[in-house]
């Protein structure tokens, strides 16, 4: 018998959990790519650690872009590898599993047959699609199937969706291309700004995680970043202050709390009353963002919580689905196999 898999398939991380055994994989979707011969060299953390010091022959490839597939054969790659992982570890996988795998709520159609293919390719008996906003929930125990609003905000690598689900479907929801790429982004930017440095993402993501601080803390925080200076092309080091990076970070968090707005704002009144009272649901990576919770809080007037365990909350909501086939037929969205249903 086959182990069923849960993929979490992420644009910064990518997580596979086996029935019974957990989450067996954390790694993040990269991968480097030799070109003399097309070969892949290295796959999740073993390529991340080679990000920006690669020559030319090797491209280290994202093929994830803002949750969906941009590069179907590294992408199929990528998968192989960690499924192929699965079975040369002894986790269960005795023959083809039975695979359910999170997409984005504003996927298209082409988008997905191109998920439930390239999973296909990579060793998938079946394989069911459930919206990743549905998998979060479900992983932070909100109770979907009831007739109440469950507002839950989820800030990825490389997208923030925001819903409000009720009755097991989402009933009103905003897709934003501002994420923790994006956030790093406007570090990389205000240094280049402020102190004609240039750095890398690397540095950028170190310095959002170390010394970012939303809230009106008293304890500002600093960090020395190393970058190339634009003037002279020389190694150069700088201190950066938690305020500095609040301030880089400001316009992307504002534009978040008015998706949140504008999302609330097409909520039907009797599941804003249910939000109201019982507040909304951070999960994903970006939820770790330091007052991240309380400037959402201030904006909205809606208490805010951030998940246990927010950047694994997906994958563990897959296992769940895994575990009650029910539920499994509830959220499964329509498969582009016309020969494929949930049973």
């Amino acid at each position: 018998m086959s182990r069923d898999v849960g993929i979490d398939l992420g644009t910064s991380n990518t997580m596979i959990y086996v029935k019974e055994r957990g989450i067996v994989v954390n790694e993040s979707s990269i991968v480097a790519v030799n070109n003399r011969n097309s070969q892949i060299l290295a796959v999740g953390e073993e390529a991340q650690k080679m990000v920006g010091k690669a020559p030319p022959h090797i491209t280290i490839s994202r093929p994830l872009v803002d949750g969906i597939i941009s590069d179907f054969e590294v992408t199929e790659k990528m998968l192989k590898y960690f499924i192929s992982r699965l079975y040369t570890e002894n986790f269960g996988l005795a023959v083809r599993p039975r695979v359910v795998i999170g997409v984005p709520l504003d996927i298209t159609e082409v988008e997905k047959k191109a998920v439930e293919d390239v999973v296909l390719l990579a060793g998938a008996r079946e394989v069911y699609l459930v919206e990743n906003v549905i998998t979060s929930a479900i992983g932070a125990r909100l109770p979907i199937q009831d007739p109440t609003g469950n507002m839950i905000v989820d800030l990825g690598g490389g997208i923030t969706e925001i819903a409000v689900i009720s009755l097991s479907g989402v009933v009103a929801w905003k897709s934003l291309r501002i994420a923790g790429g994006k956030l790093d982004q406007d570090i990389i930017q205000f240094a280049r700004n402020e102190f004609n440095l240039l750095i890398g993402e690397r540095v950028a993501e170190e310095a959002k995680i170390r010394v970012a601080k939303l809230d009106e803390s008293d304890q500002p925080l600093e960090l020395k970043i190393r970058g190339r200076d634009l003037m002279t092309g020389l190694p150069k080091e700088v201190s950066i202050t938690s305020e500095q990076v609040t301030r880089a970070l400001q316009r992307s968090v504002s534009a978040i709390i008015e998706g949140i707005k504008s999302t609330l704002e097409i909520t039907p009144p009797e599941l804003v009353a249910d939000i109201y009272q019982r507040g909304m649901i951070l999960s994903g990576g970006g939820s770790l963002l330091a007052g991240l919770d309380q400037a959402i809080a201030q904006a909205t007037k809606i208490p805010v919580k951030v998940i246990e365990d927010p950047l694994t909350c997906s994958v563990r909501g897959m296992g769940l689905i895994l575990e009650d086939d029910n539920l499994l037929k509830e959220v499964a969205i329509p498969s582009t196999h016309a020969d494929q249903s949930p049973r």
